[in-house]
């Protein structure tokens, strides 16, 4: 053979060998290979508390996915059982600690709704107050840290200027900033500080200003767009199988919210506005917490002109110790994160027999199973995110 000959087969080789290299190195391709098994976790950082998630990797993607909890739990439920109708709200307002007075809330309306007792008006209005309020708060903490998991450090800043706004209000009626320890059976724990109602007025105009600049920089930004959108759909059947509710249900189509479609406190007399998406990604989950903030703050806004016209009393005289009649109640609620019950079995003691409590991160997080296959490791985090649980409302 010639040289010519002899070159035209050394680059054939040459390309030959090129290929084969980019086709087993580049892809994986004619290459024995192995599925990971990969933990994330546990641990507290980016997982919205001690939660572990045993992976199986082909590559950058995900195979299978099961959330393992249990590791935060502290048994809520049994220490309900051995304290009186008032120690209880010291433990329901943690479990899901950015929903503090929504979760004492279930408790209380639970023991009232046993009781057959009626809550004073002002007091009724007051509570619907500070639930929204509270929604907001719990909101603008997944607003701000969303982002912030996918690399947007700017809307943290933001979203915590406009919750320190209304911490100072929250602050001032309870004294707690996260475990308010407001209510009561019967009502709420004393009247509210002259002026207050306005001072909580001038917080809900100053936050609904302020929200402009947390919208403007993320809901449309290009990179936030290609994180979230169409990235860990969850369609409104897989919602309804795993029991999902609030903001991660209503944006997949599950037009729910129990504030509307069987209201208690004051909603009845209100109109309740529910924020619903249809594409079920995570850019739909981000927009329905967004738009609910500004819905919130009109109901607030709306509770708080109706309190100014009321007068009396904001709770029932009871004795020193509350005993609830023997029987047993459900009481579910619309927590910022979706639907939390409390179901209360009573043998006429001042300590509960049973109270199972139902939380929404609990059925939020299961689908996670569903979710994660299929994705990119990339994509694992701004899915998890958007899931919007917090750990100890999952582990109580």
């Amino acid at each position: 053979m010639g040289a010519g000959g002899r070159d035209a087969g050394d680059y054939h080789a040459r390309v030959s060998t090129d290929a084969l290299r980019e086709v087993t190195v580049g892809t994986g391709a004619g290459l024995d290979t192995a599925d990971m098994v990969l933990n994330i976790g546990p641990q507290h950082p980016s997982t919205h508390g001690v939660l572990r998630l045993k992976l199986v990797l082909d590559g950058e993607r995900v195979v299978s996915a099961e959330p393992i909890v249990g590791y935060m739990h502290r048994g809520a439920e049994k220490l309900f059982e051995v304290r009186d109708y008032r120690q209880i709200i010291v433990l329901a307002n943690r479990h899901d600690w950015l929903s503090a007075f929504s979760n004492e809330l279930g408790v209380v309306l639970a023991v009232e709704r046993l009781m057959g007792m009626e809550v004073p008006e002002r007091a009724v209005w007051l509570r619907t107050a500070l639930a929204e309020l509270n929604r907001v708060l719990n909101h603008l903490m997944f607003l701000g840290s969303y982002p912030l998991e996918i690399g947007a450090i700017t809307p943290m800043f933001y979203a915590f200027r406009e919750r320190e706004t209304l911490q100072a209000v929250m602050e001032e009626v309870s004294g707690g900033r996260m475990h308010y320890m407001f209510n009561r059976v019967g009502g709420l724990k004393e009247e509210v500080p002259a002026g207050w109602t306005t001072r909580a007025r001038h917080a809900v105009d100053s936050v609904r200003a302020g929200m402009a600049d947390l919208d403007n920089v993320i809901r449309r930004n290009d990179i936030f767009l290609a994180r979230t959108v169409g990235v860990g759909v969850l369609t409104a059947a897989d919602a309804a199988a795993y029991g999902a509710s609030g903001p991660v249900a209503r944006a997949s189509g599950l037009d729910l919210d129990l504030r509307r479609d069987e209201p208690y406190l004051a909603y009845g007399e209100l109109d309740v506005p529910v924020v619903t998406r249809t594409t079920g990604d995570c850019h739909a989950r981000f927009e329905c917490l967004l738009d609910q903030v500004y819905a919130s703050l009109d109901l607030a806004a709306a509770c708080l002109d109706r309190v100014d016209t009321l007068r009396g009393p904001v709770n029932v005289r009871l004795p020193k110790v509350v005993k609830a009649p023997e029987g047993h109640t459900y009481a579910w609620t619309e927590n910022p994160l979706g639907i939390n019950g409390y179901y209360l079995v009573s043998r006429g003691d001042k300590t509960p027999w049973r109270m199972k409590l139902r939380t929404a991160s609990y059925a939020n997080v299961q689908a996670l199973s569903t979710l994660l296959p299929g994705c990119l490791v990339a994509d694992l985090i701004a899915i998890l995110g958007s899931m919007f649980f917090v750990v100890g409302d999952i582990d109580k």
